[in-house]
């Protein structure tokens, strides 16, 4: 990808080099931070994750119980919200009236989210009882900077602390 080379966000792979790789984004993050510290143009350098994959951790089980409960909270939030903020349009006492809106919108918000996260959790007849959550991990972490200058970068880095991890 090309971008502004004044501005300098990212150009294509072919001209940045990969100047060391880290097995956490802290890490990474930690030697970016460094070379800024030691006034290097950090515009021009990336972080990449490589070899992402996906995992989907499994949180819980799922009853019904809990896709009611779940439907519950997920409609009682916006349901407050729209009461609350319908309430405050109210010209003789917007306060009284937003806090009563925003109390029906909520509990209103709540039912309809439960009766939502029921039918939901019927159609899937059994075939995921259970919840989880699903994120993407990179393996590991390359630093890769603007070939011009990607000597200097290696030259800063090689000057810091093994608590940065740099490969």
């Amino acid at each position: 990808m090309r971008v502004d080379t004044s501005g300098g966000i990212a150009q294509s792979a072919s001209q940045r080099r990969t100047i060391a790789s880290f097995t956490s984004y802290r890490d990474a993050e930690h030697a970016v931070d460094y070379l800024s510290d030691n006034k290097f143009p950090v515009e021009r350098t990336a972080i990449i994750g490589v070899d992402v994959r996906m995992v989907e951790q499994v949180v819980g089980r799922m009853n019904w119980g809990r896709a009611l409960l779940n439907g519950a909270m997920s409609g009682a939030i916006p349901g407050l919200l729209f009461g609350w903020i319908f309430g405050l349009f109210d010209l003789i006492n917007p306060l009284v009236a937003a806090f009563t809106l925003a109390l029906y919108g909520l509990v209103f918000g709540a039912l309809i989210g439960a009766v939502i996260g029921a039918i939901f959790y019927a159609l899937q007849r059994g075939r995921r009882d259970f919840s989880s959550v699903t994120m993407m991990v990179p393996s590991r972490y390359d630093l890769v900077v603007d070939n011009e200058i990607a000597d200097e970068a290696q030259r800063l880095l090689s000057g810091m602390t093994p608590a940065g991890g740099a490969a």
